[in-house]
């Protein structure tokens, strides 16, 4: 199944992400990893998804999946207002850039991270990054948890309806114990 960019004229290339067609895929892949990562950018904060902002559902999704979170932009005021810490506070571009270097031990110094999962970013900012971690970091498996296709990520939703979403991500929490 083929899927277009959210932009159009977005091209990325002849790898593409594949699609997320059950929320089962991305709990699979976040149960397979040793090290997953949240890079959560500064809309996540502002996404209305009913009754909950989307940082709500980082959070639990952090703490029941034992996901390390960085925070980007100034993502880290709203974590902490939810009685929140994440791992790591450092610009969106500085993890992409860590991410691909080989050497790099991960936010905790205890390896590196196997699978990065993108959410909240600002479109064009996530395209970027997941484009050069496509290029430069062929081990990493990286996953967009938007409601946007990003053709850069290995793994992402396609195009999906905010109630959509919210299905998607409430059923990754529901597979879980609270």
């Amino acid at each position: 199944m083929s899927q277009d960019a959210w932009l159009t004229a977005e091209v990325a290339g002849p790898k593409k992400a594949s699609l997320i067609t059950k929320p089962e895929i991305a709990d699979a892949m976040i149960r397979r990893a040793k090290r997953p990562i949240f890079i959560v950018g500064s809309i996540a904060a502002e996404i209305d998804l009913e009754e909950k902002k989307l940082i709500d559902y980082i959070i639990l999704m952090a703490r029941r999946c034992s996901i390390q979170v960085v925070a980007t932009a100034n993502t880290n005021s709203e974590f902490l207002k939810r009685n929140f810490t994440p791992d790591a506070v450092m610009p969106a571009v500085d993890i992409g850039n860590r991410l691909t270097d080989p050497t790099w031990q991960g936010v905790d110094g205890k390896g590196p991270h196997d699978l990065a999962i993108f959410v909240g970013l600002p479109y064009q900012m996530a395209w970027t990054i997941l484009s050069g971690l496509k290029n430069f970091a062929p081990n990493l498996k990286t996953i967009s948890l938007d409601n946007v296709y990003q053709p850069n990520a290995r793994w992402s939703f396609s195009n999906i309806s905010v109630k959509n979403w919210i299905m998607n991500l409430e059923a990754i929490l529901g597979n879980r114990e609270a």
